[in-house]
């Protein structure tokens, strides 16, 4: 007897309808799985066979097999189990096959019986809306994920025997509604707020002004100024996530194993913090089954790199790409996959080796020749791609006395979304552009235009810092993120005086004198 069970397969963050075949035959008990399954696909038959013993159904002794169609294309996972064994029991005639129309199924099995979380199922639920189904059978601790997708009816099953009686009419699978606005709206309590940080308020502007744009920021100061206390508050100032930024930073953190159980959707804007010793693989994803790295689970919200020295030379440079195109791809040789990796790069650093120059507490022991190696550690192609460069002094003992605390993280995020609104409209023309951090040089001169004070300021700049070409158009997108904080059309001269001075590294090194 012939068996057909819809499921479905991650590729990437995506995911795409599979149908297990399930056909039993006279012959030598066995059972062969076809269809390019993976190992853990085929390791699936033990478990099932456990599952369907343990849970009192038999398997009569015949030939049996299973396949995966579309079978050119690699099938990785465990969630395989649940349709496999609905099959084997199809096939057997312990279940009607009439049961199959409407749903679709994927389900880790224990030996038990029972039903196990899975990898990638807001993805799976999307693919099965899509195929024309009208339902989906999920573990009970993905069901909350899996019911994002409006449309779709989605059962949470606890076992594998729970499945079989909700398919043969016996009993009923809880399914429950997925209140997206209230997650969406809901802002997490123990958000960093930006007022716990005395002091710094050139560093805050700073801040602001690169939640604004969706600029890259890198902070330079000595130890103790407060470097990481500030990065660890951008994402509570950038613009809440809408539905479909959510969606896509919740598949990347399903498929990557990173979504906490029962938790339907990531409502805040992740921020990731990689330690310096990570690999270039750990950071942008790969591995002999490829998986998102740490640049992909910090799409939509801000990638944090501490002592950004520290960080080995080639695991920084594969940060070019994301940096530019706002994704990663990874290529093997039988295929090659693409993960979503738009994010706020936020990097902090010692100003030297010692880490005390500019601390007038503390003498640095550093020569210009041992600074210059140090900062060498960071290519120029990488600092190229961050726009602001902010120094960060060490916090004087009347900042830590002072009874103001300034504004809070939804003071400035008011500000922030109103700017964001600002751009949204401005680009409303453009594909891939939403914020002025990712404009282009061509975009730069069609949206930054600036008055006549504004660009002699700027031109009077680059003669006396010698900045580059890139440089001129870094300090121009600056400068309209700041017009923008302020609701002004034109650009003009004060704004561009305050974004000459967030390029730090350009007057620090381009203007030293030459021999």
């Amino acid at each position: 007897m012939l068996a057909f069970v819809r499921s479905a397969a991650i590729l990437g963050i995506d995911a795409y309808i599979v149908v297990v075949e399930v056909d039993s035959a006279a012959g030598l008990p066995a059972i062969a799985t076809v269809g390019l399954a993976q190992s853990a696909v085929k390791e699936g038959k033990d478990r099932v066979l456990s599952a369907l013993q343990n849970s009192g159904f038999e398997m009569p002794p015949r030939r049996i097999t299973v396949n995966l169609a579309p079978a050119d294309v690699k099938k990785e996972g465990s969630h395989f189990d649940l349709p496999i064994a609905c099959g084997l029991l199809a096939a057997s005639g312990q279940l009607s096959t009439d049961s199959f129309q409407r749903y679709a199924l994927a389900g880790e099995l224990g030996l038990d019986g029972a039903l196990r979380p899975i990898r990638g199922a807001l993805s799976m639920a999307q693919a099965v809306a899509q195929s024309g189904l009208t339902g989906f059978i999920v573990p009970a601790a993905n069901l909350s994920e899996a019911s994002v997708i409006e449309g779709l009816d989605v059962r949470g099953a606890g076992s594998l025997s729970d499945v079989v009686a909700f398919l043969s009419g016996g009993s009923e699978l809880p399914a429950i509604h997925f209140d997206v606005a209230a997650t969406l709206g809901r802002r997490a309590g123990a958000t960093l707020d930006l007022a716990d940080v005395r002091g710094q308020e050139h560093a805050k502007r700073a801040l602001e002004i690169a939640a604004a744009g969706g600029h890259n920021i890198l902070l330079v100061g000595p130890p103790g100024g407060g470097k990481t206390m500030l990065a660890r508050r951008l994402p509570g100032i950038l613009p809440r996530l809408n539905l479909a930024e959510a969606i896509e930073v919740t598949r990347v953190h399903s498929v990557a194993g990173q979504l906490a159980p029962d938790r339907g959707l990531v409502g805040q804007r992740p921020f990731r913090a990689p330690h310096h010793t990570i690999s270039d693989a750990g950071l942008i994803g790969g591995g002999a089954v490829p998986r998102p790295g740490e640049a992909s689970l910090a799409h939509h919200g801000v990638l944090f790199l501490d002592e950004l020295t520290e960080f080995r030379r080639n695991v920084l440079e594969v940060l070019r790409q994301p940096l530019e195109d706002g994704e990663v791809t990874i290529s093997r040789a039988s295929r090659s996959l693409t993960y979503p990796a738009r994010f706020v790069l936020a990097a902090a650093m010692n100003p030297c080796a010692c880490g005390y120059r500019g601390d007038r507490r503390r003498p640095c022991r550093c020569t210009p020749a041992i600074v210059r190696r140090y900062r060498a550690r960071v290519s120029g192609p990488l600092l190229d791609r961050i726009d602001l460069h902010i120094e960060v002094p060490p916090v004087t003992c009347p900042d830590l006395l002072a009874a103001g605390n300034g504004d809070t993280s939804e003071d400035v995020l008011a500000r922030v979304e109103s700017a964001r609104r600002i751009q949204q409209e401005r680009f409303r023309v453009r594909e891939r552009v939403f914020a002025n951090g990712q404009m282009e040089a061509r975009d730069v001169r069609s949206f930054c235009r600036a008055d006549e004070t504004a660009m002699s300021l700027l031109r009077a700049a680059m003669g006396r810092f010698n900045l580059s070409a890139r440089s001129f158009h870094k300090v121009l997108k600056i400068a309209r993120t700041i017009a923008d904080l302020e609701a002004s059309e034109t650009v003009r001269a004060a704004h561009v005086g305050e974004a000459i001075q967030y390029r730090g590294l350009d007057r620090a090194v381009e203007s030293r004198p030459t021999t």
